[in-house]
């Protein structure tokens, strides 16, 4: 690495950006696994929203690519528009 206050700062940087994309992304697989797991139409239904906030706060911010957002979004809409009331 080079010594130049610059590279330095940018190492500081990028590892806090890391850090945080780490913990947002893991944050909403835990969210979607937990949604895959409900059971009823209605709590599903009432969870979607947030989830899909999250995906998309993800794909806004670079962590994951908009259309892997848009397969992720889509695949839980239609798991839960397929489960019985």
């Amino acid at each position: 690495m080079a010594n130049h206050s610059a590279t330095k700062k940018d190492v500081r940087q990028s590892a806090k950006r890391n850090e945080r994309n780490r913990y947002n992304g893991k944050t909403t697989r835990n969210a979607i696994r937990d949604i895959k797991a409900i059971e009823e139409k209605k709590s599903a239904s009432e969870k979607l929203p947030e989830v899909a906030s999250m995906i998309d706060k993800l794909a806004k911010r670079g962590t994951i690519h908009k259309n892997k957002a848009s397969n992720l979004k889509r695949k839980l809409a239609l798991k839960v528009n397929a489960l019985k009331k």
